[in-house]
């Protein structure tokens, strides 16, 4: 609203009254009324109003009110906060029913309903409100009236929040159920996967022992194969310690007795010796083995020839008869 209007406000104040009747209002100035607060008689009568802003409840100071002749077809659902409130005119307007903040109005001794289409039990609870007594009867059974229905309100409100905090219990319920159920299927998979794991170390460790046994086996029957093949090559090729030590001594003295006939054969033949009656036999027999040797070499040459001749006979026999 523009400064003139706010000037034009004050000029409708007078003490303790707002007089705002019959000025073709269609909307309450909540905001420059509130600027007034020692006004506590509100005049809005005879006026296009339809509904109140929410605001207009913030007006705690206001004790008389007149909305008669308007267009009001609801009241704002806060309307109890006007806790001072003590008279209030409703008359001829298009109301069917009051908000229930409404039983809120301890302090309401006055109160005019008529001519609004009112609901049956709000409009039996008012009655007929011709005279001062009957509108002050109208508050008191009004007032019980709403009280009843803010009573059942609150019993329904309470109904309504004990049934939401049962479905919230049983939906915790069903959480508290379906965690635990989660948690038992993971410590089941947890138990089922550590079995697994002691099946699987059970199975390494029992392969581990049957290949260490086999191998023990296998050691052992090796060993005993050995043994047995040893037992048996001494059994069937028993040492002849005491022949081969005969025999090395017998070839040493062969060998010892060759050198000494040797040695004296060389004495006899080579030094001066020779001419001794001692060495005379044995340069004889020297020249013997000599001689001997000679016909020896000659018959083995002969032998030789004889077998290159017969190998070559072989030889060109083979050959003629594979062509």
């Amino acid at each position: 609203m523009s400064k003139s209007k706010v000037l034009n406000l004050k000029d409708k104040i007078s003490g303790k009254e707002a007089d705002l009747s019959l000025c073709n209002l269609s909307e309450v100035p909540v905001k420059e009324l509130a600027s007034f607060p020692k006004a506590t008689v509100l005049d809005l009568s005879c006026n296009n109003i339809i509904s109140l802003p929410p605001e207009f409840c913030n007006l705690t100071h206001l004790v008389k009110l007149d909305l008669s002749k308007n267009q009001l077809t609801c009241l704002p659902d806060d309307l109890g906060n006007l806790i001072s409130l003590q008279h209030l005119d409703l008359y001829n307007n298009k109301l069917m029913v009051l908000p229930v903040s409404f039983s809120q109005l301890r302090n309401l001794k006055w109160l005019d309903l008529k001519d609004n289409p009112l609901e049956p039990g709000l409009a039996k609870a008012a009655g007929d409100c011709l005279d001062e007594k009957q509108c002050k009867q109208c508050a008191s059974k009004v007032l019980q009236h709403m009280r009843a229905i803010q009573e059942d309100v609150d019993r329904a409100r309470e109904k309504r929040l004990l049934r939401e905090k049962e479905l919230e219990k049983k939906k915790e319920a069903k959480q508290r159920e379906r965690e635990a159920r989660e948690r038992e299927a993971r410590k089941r998979e947890k138990a089922e996967e550590k079995e697994k794991r002691r099946k699987e170390y059970n199975a390494q460790v029992a392969a581990l022992a049957v290949q260490e046994q086999q191998k023990k086996k296998n050691e052992e029957k090796k060993k005993k194969n050995g043994q047995a093949a040893e037992n048996k090559k001494a059994l069937v090729e028993p040492p002849p310690k005491p022949r081969r030590s005969l025999i090395g001594l017998m070839f040493k003295l062969l060998l010892l007795l060759t050198l000494g006939l040797v040695g004296v054969a060389a004495a006899c033949r080579l030094t001066d010796l020779q001419k001794e009656d001692v060495c005379v036999p044995i340069n004889t027999a020297v020249n013997d083995c000599l001689s001997w040797a000679k016909v020896q070499e000659g018959a083995a040459r002969q032998l030789l020839q004889n077998l290159s001749s017969a190998a070559k006979e072989l030889l060109e026999s083979m050959q003629t008869s594979k062509n």
